[in-house]
């Protein structure tokens, strides 16, 4: 079933947050044309699928709060994560898009921009791309967070929560750095 397909028989969407999200490790000359479009297919397109088939929804029912998942590197340059950044800056966009679009269909649209957070999906990163050198990899992914170590999954889900609720009916456009100081403190 498409996604369409799924918002029309709900027919309300009170909170949409599009969280789902691929990696590569590469520059710009190393990164296919098949990476690309892997990344795009997931990053892009599918925060798209979500909006293009929920925005209806909530501008029927004149209320909704969209909260997209960007990254850091839609702020700074990550070295090899060439298409990486480029997924996420136009997440970042979509965000500001619709929130400007929606404004006053009573539609409220926001981004966070995570730092690395420790999940199953770094250590199998780590696992896969360094074995052997898990824990000093590790280690080293860590301190290059200027609080020194990675964000939890709870310490994310906090702001996400906040973001959705009530509490934060007054902001919408904005994106919402949330790493360790990474974007501002690291020299």
């Amino acid at each position: 079933m498409q996604v369409t397909g799924v918002f029309e028989k709900i027919n309300k969407v009170d909170i949409l947050v599009n969280s789902a999200g691929v990696s590569h490790v590469g520059n710009v000359e190393n990164t296919t044309e098949k990476d690309l479009d892997r990344l795009y297919n997931v990053n892009v397109k599918g925060v798209y699928n979500c909006l293009h088939a929920s925005v209806p929804i909530m501008k029927k029912n004149r209320h909704g709060v969209i909260l997209n998942v960007a990254s850091i590197a839609n702020i700074v340059g990550l070295t090899d994560r060439f298409a990486y950044s480029m997924t996420k800056g136009a997440v970042y966009a979509m965000t500001l898009s619709v929130a400007r679009d929606y404004i006053h269909e009573g539609i409220r649209c926001n981004s966070i921009s995570p730092a690395r957070v420790h999940t199953p999906f770094v250590d199998d990163f780590i696992r896969k791309n360094y074995p052997g050198q898990e824990k000093e990899v590790f280690e080293k992914l860590s301190k290059s967070q200027p609080i020194g170590r990675m964000a939890t999954p709870e310490e994310i889900a906090g702001l996400v929560l906040y973001l959705c609720s009530d509490e934060a009916s007054f902001v919408t456009g904005c994106d919402y750095p949330i790493d360790g100081g990474f974007t501002r403190l690291n020299n």
